[in-house]
């Protein structure tokens, strides 16, 4: 985990071993979430935005019951991992190769996300890690961790006042992420540009 060249708190560079997990494909759509609470939109395949992270729990604890499965948020170090699809100390998803180089990059994100599964899947078969809407992770967030965490299924500090999110979103000026790259807001805050996707225990 981590970046050497990249910001504070991403550093230092660390191996840590996670268990066995499984992350969704795609970001949750709007289309996913209104089966659990109805609300109107335009684009049902478009990632679900404006929730906060007690939203995405909720879902995740609703669709648990619904699939009889342990739904849940990732945690960083299990992001962290998805995101890099294989490739370690790979800045993107993809290799080291700049975000503007990818296809059609100056012409995507205008006003807002696209609909999830727009770009290539990484080498898990992953798609938009890194890119569309930021991703809400489970942990709380602190700025120091790496210099603490454990090497087994860190899962952050156990307390905060703000929740770790992770990946790019189409509001920023660079609209892809590196794979190191951390973020974090108060947990009952609601953005455009926020979003999650739900993993599940082994």
């Amino acid at each position: 985990m981590g970046q050497a060249d990249g910001r504070d708190e991403e550093q230092p560079v660390h191996r840590v071993r996670v268990a066995p997990f499984r992350l969704c494909r795609w970001q949750v759509t709007n289309a996913h979430f209104a089966a659990f609470r109805k609300f109107s939109f335009t684009c049902p395949t478009l990632p679900v935005t404006s929730v906060n992270w007690f939203d995405a729990v909720e879902y995740c604890a609703w669709l648990a019951g619904e699939w009889n499965m342990p739904v849940r948020l990732p945690t960083e170090a299990e992001w962290e991992f998805a995101a890099r699809g294989g490739l370690e100390q790979k800045r993107f998803p993809w290799g080291d190769e700049p975000p503007q180089e990818r296809p059609s990059y100056a012409a995507r994100w205008r006003n807002g996300p696209e609909p999830v599964g727009t770009s290539p899947p990484n080498g898990y078969g992953l798609f938009d890690m890194c890119e569309n809407v930021h991703e809400w992770c489970s942990d709380w967030f602190d700025a120091g961790y790496y210099g603490i965490s454990p090497e087994e299924n860190p899962a952050g500090p156990e307390t905060g006042t703000r929740r770790a999110s992770r990946g790019g979103a189409w509001r920023h000026h660079i609209k892809i992420a590196r794979c190191a790259a951390r973020s974090s807001i108060p947990p009952e805050f609601r953005y455009a540009d926020y979003g999650f996707r739900i993993a599940v225990g082994l």
